[in-house]
């Protein structure tokens, strides 16, 4: 058990601490089932914890919210593995990185602990400031490791990665400060988000 523990903890801390060494260091070996494995434990982990949350807050744990955490969140991650993978196949198709499929999805899924800890974050958002807070924090960690990723695993020219990154931060900064901001936190804590008009 605590081989298996720290088969998946390693990786996490060494994104978080040396992301260039880590993802210089991926490649393609054909074995793509960890990485989905990966993302739907995490989506796993992740809406149980919200499920937690919400019982501890005093929420009504219905048959609903019980689907919705064992089986809608991990396959939404799993969702999200794929769309993100693709959206990193154009990053790297327009910086002039690498054009694999395998490597892009295991990269992505080595940073999918974010999953769960962004999940937490918004479920434990009491009001509007809280909700922004927390959502721009998320937001901007993951463009961090959308930049890691497209230079150091799918090794794209830095300038052109820096300038599709800038770009991707104007693009929610413009969220952020638009009446678009409401839906992108109702997606997240619809409770908070509703705080925001009151």
């Amino acid at each position: 058990m605590k081989k298996k523990f720290m088969k998946w903890f390693k990786p996490v801390k060494n994104v978080i601490l040396s992301p260039k060494r880590f993802f210089t260091k991926i490649v393609a070996d054909g074995d793509m089932e960890e990485s989905m494995l990966k993302a739907f434990m995490y989506g796993l982990v992740g809406g149980l914890m919200v499920l937690c949350i919400n019982l501890i807050g005093g929420a009504t744990i219905t048959i609903t919210s019980v689907f919705s955490a064992l089986i809608i969140t991990p396959v939404l991650a799993v969702t999200l593995l794929f769309v993100m993978g693709g959206l990193m196949m154009l990053v790297s198709e327009i910086t002039g990185g690498e054009r694999d499929w395998e490597i892009a999805i295991k990269s992505l899924a080595s940073v999918f602990f974010v999953y769960p800890v962004i999940l937490v974050l918004n479920a434990l958002a009491f009001n509007c400031v809280s909700m922004w807070t927390v959502s721009l924090l998320g937001d901007i960690y993951v463009l961090f490791l959308f930049y890691n990723i497209a230079l150091y695993c799918m090794r794209g020219r830095r300038v052109a990665v820096i300038i599709v990154v800038v770009i991707f931060a104007v693009a929610l900064i413009s969220v952020y400060l638009s009446n678009y901001q409401l839906g992108w936190f109702m997606l997240k804590n619809t409770g908070a988000a509703l705080s925001c008009v009151l």
